[in-house]
């Protein structure tokens, strides 16, 4: 009987609507579970009426039956169309078999109906088994007393019994299935939420680093407009290149990508700077070789380190050295400005959470001016966090590139 591919539990509908709220009808056959199938179950109703067609049964017979008919398709179709049904309607699919079995043999449908639905009404197998049993019992000990045959008796008590505990095994793998559905949707939840935050740290270090640059230069710009505008002019049109470079690498950060690599990360943290004035000392391994998410991670805490320098520090001279040691990359950013002891900040929140994802530390001390120390494994670690939250916003690039 097709009844044991319902695929779908009834009983568990999350939804805030009353009892006898209607589903769309739309909705009902566009479940991804059963679709059109219960038009197609019902069929099997059928079978109720072989009894009154091959008997010649008086008018007053079919209007029983027929009504019989009518009050099980609203029983029937209940379980589908609303928001939340409940074990009554196989209560009363039953009451019609008991009801109808003494002048219709056919009643035994309703039996199997509510038989191979209640599985699906409940959350436990325990539930289901000894529901079953109390309907095989009712079906058998019904037929024994009306005197029926030996197929009515088979067929009201035995074989519902069959096709529920059929549909037993159906009905636990779909509460299975239900669960692993609310887990993934967590999962992308979950993803949903981390790629935002990763957006909004980059986007911080991105826009943090290019518009202290441009305020830096247009400050540089205003002083030199008088006593020397070729200088000025100077100032200005690196200003329009920065702003186009930031553009590209908002771009690149809605990607979740970052070309230019550290060692050019690194030349640019020098030229911004030694256009504020401060003396640059920088000390980094030409030949070391970094994974790509390392590489990515230091980039941007050079990036955060020296706009911190810019804006906070008041420092004339800056130490930025990048060295390998014992199995691990090791950035040190020192400066010999005023240091500052409060809480840290959204940069400096966001570029530990990126280290610490990778299994490294984030340092910071502040005496003479203030040292930044990161330290990252350079094991080529499966850090899926970052690689997914990259994956996810591949295709949010385009629609953000197209707008510009």
């Amino acid at each position: 009987m097709p009844l044991v591919s319902f695929n779908r539990e009834i009983n568990y509908r999350e939804s805030t609507a009353g009892p006898f709220k209607l589903r769309p009808l739309r909705e009902v056959f566009r479940d991804k579970d059963h679709g059109w199938s219960p038009l197609l179950w019902v069929v099997y109703l059928g079978f109720f009426f072989v009894d009154p067609v091959m008997n010649h049964v008086s008018a007053t017979r079919w209007a029983l039956d027929i009504g019989g008919a009518i009050v099980f398709l609203l029983l029937y179709f209940g379980l589908f169309a609303l928001e939340c049904p409940s074990l009554l309607h196989i209560l009363g699919m039953l009451l019609l078999g008991i009801g109808l079995m003494p002048i219709n043999t056919g009643s035994c449908t309703f039996f199997i109906f509510a038989a191979a639905m209640l599985p699906f009404c409940i959350d436990t197998q325990t539930a289901a088994w000894v529901g079953l049993g109390v309907i095989g019992s009712i079906g058998a000990v019904e037929s024994w007393l009306l005197y029926h045959s030996g197929w009515a008796l088979f067929y009201s008590s035995l074989f519902p019994v069959i096709i529920g505990a059929g549909n037993t095994f159906f009905a636990e793998r779909n509460r299975m299935n239900r669960r692993l559905r609310k887990a993934n949707e967590e999962i992308e939840h979950l993803a949903t939420v981390a790629e935002r935050e990763r957006i909004a740290r980059d986007l911080h270090d991105v826009l943090g680093h290019t518009l202290s640059v441009i305020t830096l230069k247009s400050e540089l710009a205003g002083k030199l407009i008088d006593r020397d505008p070729q200088r000025a002019g100077k100032e200005i049109r690196e200003v329009e290149q920065i702003s186009r470079q930031a553009l590209s690498d908002v771009r690149d950060a809605i990607r979740g990508y970052r070309a230019k690599g550290l060692a050019a990360e690194l030349v640019q943290a020098k030229a911004t700077l030694e256009t504020a004035g401060v003396n640059v000392q920088c000390d980094a391994a030409t030949t070391l070789q970094l994974p790509a998410i390392q590489e990515s991670v230091l980039s941007l805490a050079v990036r955060e380190g020296v706009t911190n320098v810019l804006r906070h520090a008041r420092a004339t001279n800056c130490r930025v050295r990048i060295e390998q040691q014992n199995g691990s990359c090791r950035l040190e950013i020192a400066d010999d400005g005023q240091g500052f002891v409060s809480m840290e900040g959204n940069g400096l929140r966001g570029m530990r959470e990126r280290v610490e994802m990778l299994g490294g530390t984030l340092e910071r001390h502040n005496k003479s001016g203030t040292t930044l120390t990161i330290t990252l494994p350079l094991k080529d670690m499966a850090v899926k966090a970052i690689s997914k939250d990259s994956a996810l916003t591949e295709q949010r690039a385009p629609e953000f590139e197209s707008s510009h």
